[in-house]
């Protein structure tokens, strides 16, 4: 298997019209690069009422301090161009850099100045005080929620706007973000840009015959397979990927279910039955690992060596991950 790769391939893709990004740099060059121009007036009139997953939210104007509890969302902030001032930060993993913020877009936001807003995901009514923020972006599930604190933010005035990024996929949340910040334009771009570069690379790739399961191995000690709908099913889609999920008769043995459904390990043979079988944050010791498992040997993926890593920022997908999903399935399926 080819060495994994940085941001590099890309680099032979076609840019969009009139788009600064560049995909032949690595990850700390994208921080000095933004999408789209600023936001103007055109992009609406103000004062605009948001709807979102905890009310409703009146602003006068784009806002100008945005402070994020959610390091899940950050990525489509910075992506967006928005002005961020602070972001909560993930307890430190693989997943993160020293600050806790995650590597997709952690240069960026350094870059760019973004401060801890608090670390370990441990909310911290005073921090979030002290920014006095015009739009403080929530999300309305999973570790980093602050679901339980909206209430209280809402009634001291404190204008909250909270998104679930475990209903929506990225380009549905940066629409909805876009819009509450006055960065339409810049949404609309960005997902025309992922869609050109996810064509052009697709067009360049041979891709195997079948159809392809996304496969969450060991992670976090949990074993599942992903629905077609999940964020990163909607990237290989792109891509031109048909990916499938687990079989219905194998239904009664899921124990927790969202955008994967999570079984046994000795039940992950029965659920896999994609051709192809890409790995949730995989990395070529990864895919080596799950071809090493005598549990999986008679998948006719692990037989036909079809087994692929998504890289190790694919958990969860932005505008920044998403193309480095991209640029690491490229090597396998071009000549």
């Amino acid at each position: 298997m080819p060495p994994y790769p940085r941001l590099s391939r890309l680099s032979r893709l076609p840019a969009a019209p009139g788009r600064r990004l560049v995909l032949g740099t690595t990850l700390a060059a994208l921080a000095a690069l933004s999408l789209a121009p600023a936001a103007t007036a055109a992009d609406g009139d103000w004062p605009r009422r948001i709807e979102h997953e905890a009310g409703t939210l009146v602003l006068d104007a784009p806002p100008q301090r945005v402070v994020s509890t959610s390091p899940s969302l950050t990525g489509t902030l910075l992506a967006l161009d928005v002005p961020l001032v602070a972001t909560a930060a993930a307890t430190r993993s693989p997943l993160t850099d020293d600050a806790g913020f995650f590597r997709q877009w952690a240069e960026i936001a350094h870059d760019r100045g973004v401060a801890v807003l608090y670390p370990n995901l441990a909310f911290d009514f005073e921090a979030l005080l002290i920014q006095d923020a015009d739009l403080v972006v929530a999300s309305a599930s999973g570790a980093d929620s602050i679901l339980p604190h909206v209430a209280e933010l809402q009634a001291m005035g404190i204008p909250v706007a909270v998104f679930d990024y475990a209903r929506n996929d990225w380009k549905e949340l940066a629409r909805q973000i876009g819009r509450a910040t006055g960065h339409e334009a810049q949404a609309r771009d960005m997902a025309r840009d992922f869609t050109a570069r996810a064509k052009a690379a697709a067009a360049q790739m041979t891709r195997p015959e079948g159809t392809a399961s996304i496969v969450a191995y060991n992670f976090a000690g949990n074993y599942g397979v992903s629905k077609p709908i999940s964020a990163q099913a909607r990237v290989l889609a792109e891509l031109g990927f048909e990916v499938t999920g687990l079989p219905e008769a194998m239904r009664d043995r899921v124990m927790q279910s969202r955008e994967y459904d999570f079984i046994s390990h000795e039940n992950l043979p029965g659920a896999i039955t994609g051709d192809s079988i890409f790995l949730l944050n995989g990395t070529p010791e990864a895919v080596e690992r799950f071809m090493a498992d005598p549990v999986l040997a008679n998948l006719p993926a692990v037989q036909a060596g079809q087994v692929y890593p998504l890289g190790p920022l694919s958990f969860r997908v932005d505008y920044y991950s998403g193309l480095t999903i991209i640029e690491t399935l490229m090597p396998y399926f071009s000549e």
